[in-house]
């Protein structure tokens, strides 16, 4: 009579199996990673001391990149986004010659499709589907900057959108907040309750 649990046994062993490829997998991704993060903390110098190593892929704050460190990833990144619009020949409606810069939407959007490249072609050790993954975040965030930020600048030149900044009017952030989440005891119209 054969053994009811021989098929759970050869499961679990073959669980067992992935497992361990698994973890071997990962140690070699953490030791290459260490070996590059001791390669790069050796070059900032004796110590390691200069944190301003930015690591490729990591995410970009514009507004909290330090100002020493500004000029060369601006650099960096600008010639990413003119060699992108080339090799994918963007059109003046996906992404406006004269002044996509000026825009911060479209800045932030470029910036994420450029650390994810970064990310997706940055790591020899597992490329898998990053590159296929990035080309899809690419064609999404193409089309939302030229649906969505852009206004009217796709005709050549750069003309500001007409609309009301929301950051400038402190009476109107204390008039919000006051007003608390709706269905809260003073904030907003109250919610019907439940039956």
């Amino acid at each position: 009579m054969p053994d009811p649990l021989g098929p759970l046994f050869d499961a679990l062993e073959s669980i067992n199996g992935e497992l361990t490829s698994f973890a071997a997998r990962l140690a070699r991704l953490e030791d290459s990673g260490a070996v590059r993060g001791a390669a790069k903390q050796g070059a900032s110098g004796e110590d390691g001391s200069n944190d301003s190593t930015r690591v490729p892929g990591a995410p970009i704050a514009w507004h909290k990149v330090k100002e020493d460190e500004r000029e060369e990833l601006w650099g960096g990144f600008v010639a990413w986004v003119i060699r992108m619009a080339d090799t994918y020949e963007l059109t003046t409606e996906q992404l406006p010659h004269a002044c996509w810069w000026e825009h911060g939407s479209v800045v932030a959007e470029l910036t994420a499709l450029w650390t994810g490249w970064e990310s997706a072609y940055g790591n020899e050790e597992d490329a898998a589907a990053g590159p296929y993954l990035w080309h899809d975040a690419w064609s999404r965030g193409i089309e939302r900057i030229g649906r969505m930020w852009l206004g009217e600048c796709t005709n050549g030149y750069h003309q500001q959108k007409s609309r009301t900044v929301w950051g400038t009017d402190p009476a109107y952030r204390k008039k919000v907040i006051e007003a608390g989440p709706p269905g809260v005891s003073g904030g907003g119209p109250a919610r019907p309750e439940a039956a």
